[in-house]
């Protein structure tokens, strides 16, 4: 027998879900409650609720300014990128901006999408590699207008710095 017109036996969950029931419980509960005489209104109900949101904290590479965020990245996954979209969205009095190893890096494999373009797409300020000398310009002007940054946490040691 040829195998494309071999006729698989239908199982009871293929008929239920033919039938539009996820399994072949649903298709014995259902008999069960008509045997009752009661109506099964059978997934008729949509009810919306919320998932809990989750507080999570962010720390930038470097907050040059009181307004302005430069991140670093290398590879920038997906979850950061999400991370960083919801950043800019909740925290628009911020100016966060990206610096990149290589902008023209495509955020996944066989994309059309780089770094630089996803960064132009959600208005995100980019750069390759350094900081561009008209950002370091916006940043001390931020500074001369707002002050310096306070930090909240301590400054991590200085790295490749003497011991003592």
């Amino acid at each position: 027998m040829c195998p494309r017109f071999h006729n698989s036996k239908i199982t009871v969950d293929k008929n239920g879900i033919k039938h539009g029931y996820r399994s072949g419980l649903e298709k014995k509960i259902l008999a069960d409650v008509e045997d009752h005489a009661i109506t099964p209104n059978y997934e008729a109900t949509r009810l919306e609720y919320t998932i809990p949101e989750t507080i999570h904290t962010y720390t930038p590479d470097f907050h040059l300014s009181p307004h302005i965020l430069i991140e670093t990245k290398g590879r920038w996954t997906v979850d950061d990128r999400l991370k960083m979209l919801y950043l800019v969205e909740q925290h628009p009095e911020l100016d966060f901006r990206m610096v990149f190893q290589n902008a023209n890096q495509k955020i996944k494999k066989g994309s059309k999408t780089s770094y630089a373009d996803y960064c132009e797409k959600h208005n995100i300020k980019w750069a390759n590699k350094v900081i561009p000398d008209e950002w370091y310009d916006d940043i001390l002007d931020d500074i001369a207008k707002y002050g310096e940054v306070e930090t909240q946490i301590d400054k991590p040691k200085r790295l490749g710095g003497r011991r003592k």
